[in-house]
Protein backbone atom coordinates (compact mmCIF):
# COMPACT_ATOMS: atom_id res chain seq x y z
CA UNK A 1 0.00 0.00 0.00
CA UNK A 2 1.44 3.03 -0.84
CA UNK A 3 1.39 6.13 1.43
CA UNK A 4 0.25 9.65 -0.03
CA UNK A 5 1.68 11.57 2.39
CA UNK A 6 5.55 10.11 1.79
CA UNK A 7 5.00 8.97 -2.00
CA UNK A 8 6.69 10.93 -5.22
CA UNK A 9 4.73 11.92 -8.01
CA UNK A 10 6.36 9.07 -9.75
CA UNK A 11 5.51 6.31 -7.63
CA UNK A 12 1.96 8.01 -7.51
CA UNK A 13 1.97 8.01 -11.31
CA UNK A 14 2.13 4.35 -11.79
CA UNK A 15 -1.08 3.86 -9.59
CA UNK A 16 -3.51 3.36 -12.74
CA UNK A 17 -5.88 5.22 -11.21
CA UNK A 18 -4.30 8.96 -10.50
CA UNK A 19 -1.62 8.36 -13.71
CA UNK A 20 -0.72 11.41 -14.45
CA UNK A 21 -2.28 13.28 -11.37
CA UNK A 22 1.22 12.52 -9.46
CA UNK A 23 2.80 16.28 -9.85
CA UNK A 24 -0.56 18.06 -8.86
CA UNK A 25 -0.71 15.94 -5.47
CA UNK A 26 2.90 16.15 -4.54
CA UNK A 27 2.06 20.53 -5.08
CA UNK A 28 -1.40 19.73 -3.23
CA UNK A 29 0.41 18.25 -0.12
CA UNK A 30 3.47 20.67 -0.26
CA UNK A 31 1.50 23.69 -0.37
CA UNK A 32 -1.54 22.80 2.25
CA UNK A 33 0.28 19.90 4.10
CA UNK A 34 -0.55 16.23 4.60
CA UNK A 35 -3.43 14.67 3.81
CA UNK A 36 -5.63 13.16 6.51
CA UNK A 37 -8.16 11.46 4.90
CA UNK A 38 -7.96 10.11 1.31
CA UNK A 39 -10.98 11.81 0.27
CA UNK A 40 -9.00 15.30 0.26
CA UNK A 41 -7.41 14.15 -3.12
CA UNK A 42 -10.95 15.49 -4.98
CA UNK A 43 -9.71 19.15 -3.53
CA UNK A 44 -6.33 18.51 -6.10
CA UNK A 45 -7.18 20.55 -9.51
CA UNK A 46 -8.20 17.33 -11.86
CA UNK A 47 -9.20 15.09 -9.26
CA UNK A 48 -12.82 15.71 -7.94
CA UNK A 49 -14.92 12.51 -8.41
CA UNK A 50 -11.66 10.89 -10.21
CA UNK A 51 -10.68 8.79 -7.11
CA UNK A 52 -13.04 6.08 -6.35
CA UNK A 53 -11.06 2.95 -5.50
CA UNK A 54 -7.97 4.56 -4.79
CA UNK A 55 -8.57 3.45 -0.43
CA UNK A 56 -7.54 0.20 -1.96
CA UNK A 57 -3.94 1.22 -2.96
CA UNK A 58 -3.43 4.25 -0.98
CA UNK A 59 -3.50 5.23 2.96
CA UNK A 60 -2.56 8.37 4.78
CA UNK A 61 -0.44 6.71 7.55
Amino acid sequence: MLNINTATAEEIDNVSILKGHGFEIVRYREDRGRFTALRQLDEVPGLSGKTQGVETVLSVD
